[in-house]
């Protein structure tokens, strides 16, 4: 009798235990609050409008080779790409590694930069530091650069440490 108890008792769970689920289930989707999909967003209208007139680009990481045979890596914060893809292309907290086919490395650090593709022009400014692996280092607040020579000038005073 005793066994026959138990069994009634499980089965009438296996039916009672899901339905009352069920039960718990819908009341929650019943009780549950509506929301308005477009306040929960949480982007003002100006800064929307400013993402979508200046594409960004957060962590990018370009590599190359130049035709003397020189490998560049580019690492940055953020790049930022000109109004209709024509103009200045500028970028925030920059690292180039420059490995030359001759042998010599150089890293160039720089606070942001600003690139002209068209005209062959890339401007660092802010704390940038240009180290080399012979020894060189100079650091400058301004130093503009042609983009496929790898010619660096400073028109403003540098400060740098020799072997």
């Amino acid at each position: 009798m005793q066994g026959d108890r138990y069994s009634q008792m499980v089965a009438w769970l296996k039916v009672a235990l899901p339905i009352m689920a069920l039960a718990i289930l819908s009341t929650l989707f019943l009780l549950s609050r509506a929301t308005n999909p477009t306040s929960s967003i949480p982007f003002a209208d100006a800064d929307v409008q400013n993402r979508l007139a200046n594409q960004k680009i957060t962590g990018p990481y370009f590599s190359g080779t130049t035709a003397d045979g020189d490998l560049i890596a580019f690492v940055a914060e953020e790049v930022s790409s000109p109004q209709e893809f024509v103009g200045e292309t500028r970028a925030r907290d920059v690292f180039v590694r420059i490995d030359m086919a001759g042998g010599t490395a150089v890293t160039v650090k720089s606070d942001t930069a600003s690139v002209l593709l068209a005209d062959d022009q890339a401007d660092l400014t802010g704390n940038v530091i240009l180290v080399s692996s012979q020894g060189y280092e100079v650091r400058s607040q301004f130093l503009p650069a042609r983009v496929t020579a790898l010619d660096v000038r400073s028109p403003e005073t540098v400060s740098a440490i020799t072997p």
